[in-house]
């Protein structure tokens, strides 16, 4: 699992098992997978996939992503049980990410076993993983807060037993750098297998802690997508590949250019927004002015930036509304990794036009929200149910009224409800319909502004569920909220049927 150049740090990436583990976050199989691909192509070594063992929908989301074809080694998440390790087996993972609490209060209080059957259930789990034929990494679980001596004890026996990789984990983000170094070396004394480090955010050290292990030997880095994860989250994977190649000079196997589009994705599709003043990959990180919005503003100089925005797939300029041109929203979309179709590029300057016009000026996370909301969407030769007409009447002592014409296969249908707000009223509209039509609830909906101002774009995130259970997410990114929603709602709708109709062909 190490690798024979010494200047190379392998990226662990948790965002789908401890990322998913952020409160409020809940993904879908569907989400996870478009997750999964997209870490693939950014090039991170290992993606760990979830804990098969916590439900049958995790484990079949595990076995989804283990025969998806990925580059990147897939891992599931055991605890030293043979029915854990049993779990992960079955889902067919190239590595099984095996723990146990190592601390004298975890111990007693989080499993109820002594030492002597933490380091028994150690060596059992990996020589049961390694039985297998598979790669195994090792996490003696709160390893900051245990025994030094008891520490080195459990890693000697997990290398002794056949770990690939013993992880440090800061299960409760206690280290500072200077510890965390420390410790680093004293395990290294210990044993020869390679070393990974695993650090939580709860005093904002988790990157710096864990650049602390590699400058003390670690060869691997456990990181989330936006700092995702438990409490205050974990390592920031863009912060910490970012200071290992400009800071360091270390290599790692990430595409850095695909960072930022990786980040809005995960944003996109957990519904944790990022800071706008997040390092490298907020909405203020290369911007130098509040309100810069000029019309092909020259590019500042390197004069206020550590490095050159382009390297993360950002950019310093603001998109000009309507002087934009095909050409250069094109390239800016390739910079990142995105590639629209003909159409689909006609559609998304059309956008950018449409806003230009009325005075919006466009940045990239606009035209990224446009962009994933155009290519998103069901081309119009597969949609099977369209937006006829909308009327929308709101104001004051008025109860908000919404009145919708839907095509569904070339017929009409017309339907109109009252709700809190306009788009509550549309889209229970919507709903009426298409529950009696095709049996099609609203399950999730959420709204996020991207940039500021009373004409910000607005990007609609709705999951739509069919009477069998089967849930889609769709979206859609206008600056009038209420089109938006009908957009996505209307999307996720067509996405479900053709989901069925295919389903009901195939049978």
């Amino acid at each position: 699992m190490g690798s024979k150049d010494s200047r190379y740090i392998r990226v662990f990436d948790t965002t789908l098992r401890d990322g998913e583990q952020t409160p409020g976050v809940s993904l879908t199989l569907d989400d996870k997978i478009e997750i999964a691909r997209q870490l693939s192509l950014l090039g991170v070594d290992a993606i760990e996939a979830g804990s098969p063992m916590s439900s049958e929908g995790e484990k079949k989301v595990v076995k989804e992503i283990a025969k998806a074809g990925l580059d990147s080694e897939i891992c599931a998440l055991a605890r030293t049980t043979r029915a854990d390790i049993d779990a992960a087996i079955e889902c067919d993972v190239d590595l099984v990410h095996t723990f146990v609490p190592t601390s004298p209060v975890q111990m007693k209080y989080a499993v109820g076993l002594s030492p002597e059957q933490v380091l028994a259930a150690t060596v059992d789990s990996i020589e049961y993983v390694k039985k297998h034929g598979l790669k195994c990494e090792f996490s003696p679980m709160d390893a900051t807060r245990s025994e030094l001596k008891f520490l080195k004890q459990v890693c000697q026996a997990a290398e002794k037993a056949g770990a690939d990789m013993i992880n440090i984990p800061d299960t409760v983000g206690i280290m500072i750098p200077r510890t965390m170094r420390q410790l680093i070396e004293e395990v290294k004394t210990a044993v020869k297998v390679p070393i990974s480090i695993h650090c939580h955010d709860d005093f904002g050290m988790a990157v710096a802690n864990s650049l602390a292990a590699v400058e003390a030997g670690a060869a691997q880095v456990h990181a989330t997508i936006n700092g995702l994860g438990e409490r205050a989250g974990n390592a920031a994977l863009e912060e910490v590949v970012m200071a290992l190649h400009m800071i360091y000079k270390f290599k790692t196997g990430v595409n850095t250019r695909l960072l930022y589009s990786t980040s809005r994705m995960v944003a996109t599709l957990t519904g944790i927004s990022v800071q706008a003043n997040k390092a490298l990959v907020g909405e203020n990180a290369f911007a130098h002015e509040s309100g810069i919005h000029t019309r092909g503003v020259t590019a500042k100089p390197l004069t206020f930036e550590p490095i050159k925005p382009e390297l993360v797939g950002r950019t310093r300029k603001l998109v000009a509304g309507k002087l934009a041109g095909t050409r250069g929203i094109k390239a800016e979309l390739e910079d990142v990794g995105i590639h629209p179709t003909e159409e689909q590029l006609k559609e998304i300057v059309q956008r950018v036009k449409d806003l230009g016009d009325k005075g919006k000026m466009v940045t990239d996370a606009d035209l990224i929200a446009l962009t994933s909301a155009v290519m998103g969407e069901v081309i119009q030769e597969e949609k099977i149910v369209d937006l006829g007409d909308l009327a929308v009447i709101t104001g004051i002592k008025v109860i908000p009224t919404a009145s919708v014409k839907l095509i569904l296969d070339g017929k009409e249908y017309i339907a109109a409800e009252t709700g809190v707000g306009p788009v509550d009223a549309v889209l229970k509209a919507i709903q009426k319909l298409t529950h009696n039509l095709a049996k099609i609830r609203l399950k999730e909906y959420r709204l996020e502004a991207i940039t500021g101002g009373s004409n910000a774009v607005a990007e609609v995130v709705i999951k739509v569920e069919d009477e069998k259970g089967h849930i889609v997410s769709a979206r859609a990114a206008r600056e009038d909220i209420v089109m938006a929603s009908v957009e996505a709602m209307i999307n996720g709708i067509n996405k479900c049927l053709i989901k069925n109709r295919k389903l009901g062909n195939k049978k």
